[in-house]
């Protein structure tokens, strides 16, 4: 008979989506993963651990990540079905393409709101002619 509970050594879907997230907020605020390792008493490689689902992130030790963060403990977990949780869930998802987290720091340092319009149209741009390219 298969066990749902998964064994200690073992990742859950869970632990992974942790990780990723912990992963997305540590770049979204400029942080290296020394910095947040140094800031909740870890090293940068058990911080890479958590990130890479390689280690599970203990109660009290997600607090203090959360806490540095600025964020909500609630903003690593998936919470349900409902329209919230799929946004989020999507949000993390994207914030994961290579570049995107760097990409948004940068954006919302313009403060022209016409060269933030043209910069995105710009990006909308080169977008349209990879898929071009690609069909």
């Amino acid at each position: 008979m298969d066990n749902p509970i998964a064994s200690p050594k073992q990742a859950t879907k869970q632990d992974v989506i942790v990780g990723l997230r912990i992963q997305a907020l540590r770049k979204s605020r400029g942080l290296s993963q020394t910095a947040l390792g140094v800031a909740i008493g870890v090293t940068f490689q058990q911080i890479q651990k958590y990130e890479n689902s390689t280690n599970r992130v203990g109660a009290s030790r997600l607090s203090d990540i959360a806490r540095v963060l600025g964020a909500p403990v609630s903003v690593f977990f998936e919470e349900g079905n409902d329209a919230a949780a799929q946004e989020k869930t999507e949000v993390f998802d994207f914030l994961r393409a290579p570049g995107a987290v760097d990409l948004l720091n940068a954006f919302i340092t313009i403060e022209d709101d016409r060269l933030r319009r043209e910069v995105l149209a710009l990006v909308r741009s080169a977008a349209r002619m990879e898929q071009d390219q690609g069909a």
